[in-house]
């Protein structure tokens, strides 16, 4: 028998709230260590893989906002250079913009200094445009950093949600052997 009775891979913990799950090697010891019964354990491993899966769903859900995020902040950067550029070109920028669903206009930019940026919360501030140059891709920049943690965040959720399928796995398996060795002790 192994000297531990669960491990968790390369040591950790948790990751950002996330706790990690025990791969169980021996079954019976963990069950003593843990003072459970079969049913007991199933059940508190059963109710662990539906948080894993709680917590999946929550960064899958922030996965999706910033995936949407970032072609709007890209856009946004867009519209700041092509300012910039007609400016120094001396043009006016013609621009079509909706007023409300369905109702647009059109619009001649001439020798803008600034821009007004939409911060969330009903909020607009107005920037110059290389304070907004810098804003905004100072935002691409979180967004990116942050969609890369939330993508690490997804890979360890699912990779204790399998850990902790194959616990269910062995320890279900280590059940039922048990239970046919009793019945073949019996029966001899």
């Amino acid at each position: 028998m192994a000297a531990a009775a669960a491990s968790t891979p390369q040591g950790v913990t948790e990751r950002r709230g996330i706790p990690a799950a025990s791969f169980v090697e021996d079954v019976e010891s963990y069950l003593r260590q843990a003072r459970l019964d079969v049913n007991s354990g199933l059940a508190f491993l059963q109710e662990r893989l539906q948080q894993y899966k709680i917590v999946e769903m929550k960064l899958l859900a922030q996965q999706r906002d910033l995936q949407a995020k970032i072609p709007d902040i890209e856009k946004c950067l867009d519209i700041v250079a092509s300012l910039q550029v007609k400016k120094a070109l001396g043009e006016a920028l013609t621009a079509d913009f909706e007023l409300s669903e369905g109702i647009y206009s059109r619009a001649k930019i001439e020798d803008t200094d600034s821009v007004c940026l939409w911060l969330g919360a009903n909020i607009m501030l107005e920037y110059s445009c290389d304070e907004a140059n810098a804003l905004l891709k100072k935002n691409l920049e979180n967004a990116k950093a942050s969609l890369e943690v939330l993508v690490a965040d997804l890979q360890f959720s699912r990779d204790q949600q399998t850990i902790t399928q194959v616990t269910i796995a062995r320890v279900f398996n280590w059940d039922v052997h048990q239970r046919r060795s009793k019945q073949a002790t019996k029966e001899t």
